[in-house]
Parts: C-alpha cells; sequence; structure tokens
C-alpha cells in the first residue's frame, strides 16, 4: 500500500513551511503567501491548511488535538 498523500490544519503557516522544508526536506509547490501549501517529499503530496481559513470557509469551529514537543516526546493535549 502507498500513500499518496494526506493534510494537516496548522496554525502557523511560516513555522510549519520553514519545519518541513528546512528541517524535513521537503519540496515546496505552491508559493509560500497562499493560505494552503503544497509540498512533496518522495512521490508523496503533503497539504498544509491554514485553520483559520479553512474555519472561515467552511463557517464551522473545529476542535483539534494539540501536540507539543518537549525534548524529543510528544504530549497531546
Amino acid at each position: 500500500m502507498r500513500l499518496d498523500g494526506f493534510g494537516l490544519f496548522v496554525d502557523d503557516m511560516a513555522k510549519m513551511i520553514r519545519f518541513y522544508k528546512d528541517v524535513l526536506g521537503f519540496e515546496i509547490k505552491e508559493e509560500e503567501n497562499t493560505s494552503n501549501v503544497y509540498l512533496v517529499k518522495d512521490g508523496t503530496l503533503f497539504l498544509l491548511y491554514g485553520r483559520n481559513d479553512f474555519e472561515k470557509m467552511t463557517n464551522r469551529r473545529y476542535e483539534y488535538i494539540k501536540f507539543l514537543i518537549k525534548n524529543g516526546c510528544c504530549y497531546g493535549f
């Protein structure tokens, strides 16, 4: 089985772009100043959606699991 793509909602698009591009080595397929950013790595499409823009577009408020990464450990809250 192969994953073709997936997406995440993000609060801080600039920070997430830097992380996925500079740290993980993803290639950006869109302009960086858009509300949705498309990245690719090893043939997998990775979509970053601006949370606020998506909520405005759907006229809904969504609840999300948030994570904190500290000292290499991931904590959900």
